[in-house]
């Protein structure tokens, strides 16, 4: 009998691996890991992994998936990477720090944890060039000075964001200018920051490029110990694991077609007006995923089909070098925005494998 389709197979040793051997690499220049959990929706068992391989904190932006692996009984230091205003009472409750921008959020954090008779830490959010988050550095000293008069709020640490919205690289520009900020604060107020949060699975080359990361001693990473890249160029670290999570579909067609449509040719289901290639008849599949599953872009697949196009929850491939027959499997590789998509959709199920032979056998 064979398994359920789609699924996603998850190796959790090769994401335990990854997370140990990351843990290993900046660990050697003093840098601690954050496991971001957010591409797969705080799954406990692959924060478990993680966890296992040496990640010191666990940050999600979303509270419900940090209440998800707390009710699982995962035990850590969980880091919000988003903080909405109006959740402000369930993240002083569940979660143990919070990256932070805006005052207002901050005086409602203070305002709850004062009524929760709790102490709760922040990550100051610097603006270093992406403009997603953070506060621009010439606003920074201000910031710190009106965050310092809550109550029940305790700075912890500086951090900013790269490489996410504007594809900014982390460079030793933009690393040393978030080291001189963090010196100019704890100078000016006296204070000692414990947490330097440098960036993410975009820091690689910088930090393979530098002998001196000055005063970053923390990196947040989802992509790099999920699918062992770094996301500046998307290039695999070496010894890193590629292919711990793989998608698996259905063919449900295959048939010799016309590569060109015959009608009037109008919009599609997606308001788009496709062109074609006349490449005559060819043997075509269609696999059971679409689009409300998966983001197609981002699939590979090792036996060199190629994917014409994709509706709701069809995907069309070119077989033509293939011998598919209704009912085989086709497997892909993801890249962080599929396995976004994939681990999220509520029709793809996941399947756990704790190490490769388990799969062979």
């Amino acid at each position: 009998m064979k398994s359920f389709m789609p699924r996603i197979e998850i190796v959790l040793s090769q994401i335990r691996d990854n997370a140990r051997m990351l843990s290993e690499l900046y660990g050697q220049k003093g840098i601690s890991l954050m496991g971001v959990s957010k591409a797969v929706l705080g799954e406990p068992s692959i924060i478990e992994a993680m966890i296992q391989g040496g990640v010191r904190f666990i940050a999600d932006s979303r509270i419900e998936n940090i209440q998800k692996m707390k009710n699982a009984g995962i035990s850590t230091q969980f880091v919000l990477l988003r903080t909405p205003l109006s959740q402000a009472e369930s993240v002083v409750k569940i979660v143990d720090i919070s990256l932070n921008t805006e005052i207002e959020t901050l005086k409602k954090l203070s305002y709850y944890a004062k009524v929760h008779n709790k102490n709760h830490q922040v990550i100051i959010m610097v603006e270093l060039g992406d403009l997603r988050e953070g506060i621009l550095p010439c606003d920074l000293v201000q910031f710190i000075r009106e965050t310092l008069t809550l109550s029940h709020i305790k700075i912890v640490g500086i951090g900013c964001n790269l490489a996410c919205y504007g594809g900014v690289k982390p460079d030793s520009k933009n690393m040393e200018e978030l080291s001189q900020l963090v010196e100019r604060i704890e100078k000016e107020f006296q204070i000692s920051l414990e947490i330097i949060s440098g960036g993410n699975s975009a820091n690689y080359e910088w930090y393979k490029s530098t002998e001196d990361v000055g005063k970053i001693n923390n990196i947040r990473l989802g992509e790099s110990i999920l699918l062992g890249c770094e996301t500046v160029s998307r290039k695999a670290i070496p010894g890193l694991h590629t292919r711990a999570f793989q998608l698996v579909a259905e063919v449900i067609e295959s048939k010799k077609k016309p590569s060109l449509p015959f009608g009037e040719i109008c919009q599609d289901a997606f308001g788009n007006v496709p062109s074609f290639q006349d490449r005559g008849i060819r043997q075509r599949a269609i696999i059971a995923l679409g689009r409300q599953d998966i983001l197609v872009s981002g699939l590979k697949c090792d036996r060199k089909l190629e994917i014409l196009g994709s509706s709701s929850d069809h995907i069309i491939l070119d077989s033509n070098n293939q011998n598919l027959q209704v009912g085989d499997e086709v497997n892909f590789n993801l890249d962080y925005g599929s396995l976004l998509a994939a681990m999220t959709s509520p029709f793809i199920r996941k399947q756990f494998i704790q190490k490769i032979s388990d799969k062979i056998k």
